[in-house]
């Protein structure tokens, strides 16, 4: 009976140290957006940062434009009784989701070589005004 008791006992102060290895980090809450900064620019330039107004409006426009065309296919597939009518409505949203791919494949390279040529001129300009330094010596 005693060592029953004792073990019991043990087990009850190891207990707790024993449920705290499992304890998680607390996760870390992105930090408050800036005033001045809107949804999509983040703390960088972001995806619109450098964009006017007018340019992000024109933007949001065609974002809209897709969602409610897609939205209106899925609409169309889920009331479609017929299964070829309802498979070439999913052809469709197929062919409009793979050129909407493309697209931001395309836009994704081309910020990537902006990004690239602004790496190179910036340490083009570095390396000239390291070059400048030694002659005012």
């Amino acid at each position: 009976m005693k060592h029953i008791l004792k073990s019991t006992a043990t087990l009850l102060l190891l207990l707790p140290l024993y449920a705290t290895s499992f304890a998680e980090e607390p996760q870390k809450v992105a930090e408050p957006m800036q005033p001045g900064m809107d949804t999509h620019q983040g703390m960088g330039m972001g995806m619109m940062g450098g964009m006017s107004a007018e340019q992000k409006d024109q933007h949001l426009r065609a974002m809209q434009e897709h969602m409610l065309m897609m939205h209106d296919l899925s609409n169309q597939i889920l009331a479609e009784k017929d299964p070829a009518k309802k498979e070439q409505l999913k052809n469709q949203q197929l062919q409009l989701m793979k050129t909407h791919h493309e697209q931001r494949k395309t836009h994704r390279q081309q910020i990537k070589e902006q990004r690239q040529q602004m790496r190179e001129q910036r340490q083009q300009m570095k390396q000239q005004s390291q070059s400048i330094k030694p002659e005012q010596k």
